[in-house]
Order: structure tokens, then sequence, then C-alpha cells
């Protein structure tokens, strides 16, 4: 066991399978071990690269392993993919990990905290809630429909509604129907809490980190895409520039080029889709409120509008704003308004 310099591990709920290399690539393991066993295994190891599949319980299990003394990747599971030899079974899926964490080109995952994977918690929480609500609106306003009763587009005039289509006793609609809706529009009104106190709690949280409170300084970003960019983000100098922190946001644009022929297409929406969301939200905030304002920002949105139309100037603005993120994260420097190198 001495002579193993990367090891391989296949994740699972019960059974781990572990595949390790030497120096020069050649299979010196092949093991089976519960849950309960891996960890004092490797602490018998010495130390050396340890690397796994980013899936459910990765972050846990690499800082278990950090903490050993070994060094840990976390390896996307479609760049493991090309490595697999065979059928598909835990045996090789843990031969290609380790086959792709020698591979010096590989992006690795960064290791996130418990504190962070805390604050995602929160994100992934309010953001199901939010799903939830928009699926109940939908079933609500189609229900309403069959009796040919039309809600107002949008959430914030259609929740104004209900009440009073609810109350309206001669628009036909029969008492059992009545009676089920007015339940269903109490769960509405119960995820509106909800979301409300985990927006609150956010709003403590971005408050509570110096890192976010200098991201929020930026025109569009607000506490949702701060704190999700600080949580998700372990170091920014894992990022070479500011296109590939973009890139990794999946805000460039997919590109096929051959012969010399450069061809750009739509954005590739590849990566963090959670702050990439965020971003472009704040971004139409931001262009909803530039039409009067005379800064270089504003200036800019505006001509890109007439140029290429809202949605192009929408996505444009929100790769701005990761670029910039990426600027004061790498630099720790305080956002500057129509700041000139």
């Amino acid at each position: 066991m001495n002579n193993i310099k990367t090891l391989g591990i296949d994740l699972a709920k019960n059974t781990f399978s572990l595949v390790g290399m030497n120096e020069f690539g050649k299979i010196v393991l092949r093991k089976t071990l519960s849950r309960k066993k891996p960890l004092p295994f490797i602490a018998q190891l010495n130390p050396c690269l340890i690397a796994m599949e980013a899936c459910s319980g990765a972050h846990y299990w690499a800082r278990q392993c950090k903490s050993l003394g070994h060094q840990v990747a976390i390896i996307a599971a479609k760049f493991i993919e090309p490595f697999r030899t065979g059928g598909k079974n835990d045996n090789n899926d843990a031969e290609a990990i380790c086959e792709a964490a020698m591979r010096p080109n590989i992006w690795h995952v960064p290791v996130k905290t418990a504190d962070q994977q805390a604050v995602m918690t929160l994100h992934r929480v309010r953001q199901g809630l939010v799903k939830e609500r928009t699926t109940m609106i939908n079933r609500l306003r189609g229900l309403l429909a069959e009796f040919g009763i039309v809600m107002p587009k949008g959430r914030y005039p259609a929740q104004h509604a209900i009440t009073s289509i609810l109350e309206d006793a001669e628009n036909g609609l029969p008492m059992l129907a009545r009676e089920l809706l007015h339940d269903l529009w109490q769960e509405i009104k119960g995820l509106n809490e909800q979301i409300l106190k985990h927006d609150r709690k956010l709003y403590q949280l971005a408050h509570q980190m110096h890192a976010a409170k200098r991201l929020m300084s930026i025109p569009g970003v607000g506490e949702v895409t701060a704190t999700a960019v600080v949580a998700t983000v372990c170091d920014a100098k894992d990022f070479d520039t500011s296109r590939a922190f973009s890139a990794w946001i999946g805000l460039v644009p997919k590109q096929y080029t051959t012969g010399g022929q450069v061809k750009l297409g739509r954005i590739s929406k590849r990566g963090e889709k959670h702050i990439r969301t965020s971003l472009i939200h704040g971004a139409r905030a931001v262009i909803a409120n530039c039409r009067h304002k005379t800064d270089r920002t504003s200036l800019w949105i505006k001509d890109l509008i007439e140029r290429r139309g809202f949605k192009r100037a929408t996505v444009a603005l929100a790769a701005k704003n990761a670029r910039l993120i990426w600027a004061l994260l790498h630099s720790e420097k305080e956002y500057q308004i129509d700041y000139v190198k």
C-alpha cells in the first residue's frame, strides 16, 4: 500500500469501491469496503492524491481525507465517463476516477467547508419553495380556467386577485371547488411566509459576510447572488481570468471553430445554474431602472439595447457583473463606479 500515489473512490450509500495506482499508472489495489471502513484504511496510507466523483457526500468525505493529510480531487462526472472501460460498475467507475485524476488538465471541484454547504442548503430550500409556489399558482390558475375565470398574468397580480375571486358569490364557482381552491390559496400564503423568512435569513447572512457585502455594491448583485457566490467559490484564484469565471457560470457564447473560422452561438449555460439565473434577474432589474441615468454603465446598456435588443443586453450585463465579481474577489478591493484603470 505504500506505493499508492493515486486512490480513486466510487462513493455510495453503504459500500465504497477503491482502486489505487502507483506513479506509473499501474493498478496496485482493488478493494470494496463498507461505509465505516474507508477512513481507517485511508489513515494507514502514505500521503497521496485521493479522487472521487462530485456527488452527494463528496465534500464531506473530501474534508475527512484532507484532515488525514491527503490531497483531494473532486471531479465532475462528465470528465470521468470518457475514462471508463468496459461496463458500468462500481469497480470500473473507481478505476475511471483514478485515471481522470492523473490527467493534468482535468478540472477539480474546490472542496467546500461545512459553513459554505450550510449557506447553500438555505439557497436550495428557498429555491424549492419558490418552485413549489409557482407550481401551486399555476395549478390555481388552471383550475379557475375550468370554470371560465381567468386570473391576471404575473405572480403579484394573480395573488392580489384571488381573494376577490373566491369571495365573489356570483361568479358561478361551485361551493366544493371554492373550498378546495381556498385551501390551495392558504397553502400559497404559507409558502410566501416561509420564503420571506428565508429571504430575511439571507439578508442577515449577506451583511455578516465581508466578501458578500463588497459584492452587493455592484449594481444588479443582491443578497441572493452575493451569498450564493461566496458559498460556492472557495477561492477566486482557482480561475485564471474573469472570462474563465464567466465561462464557469455559463455566460459565454458556445464556440464552434474549424478551419480558422470562428463561429459563436448562444451562451453555453454550463456550470453554476443558480448563480447564472440570479445574475440575469439582477441585470433585468438594473436595465429597468437605467432609463434616466447617465453613468458609463447605464449609457453602455442603453446603446447595447438599441443595437442588440433587450435580452442580449441583459445577458451581456450579467456576464459583465460576473467578471466584476471575479475581480473583486481576486483583488479584495471595493467596487468603484466609473472606474478607469
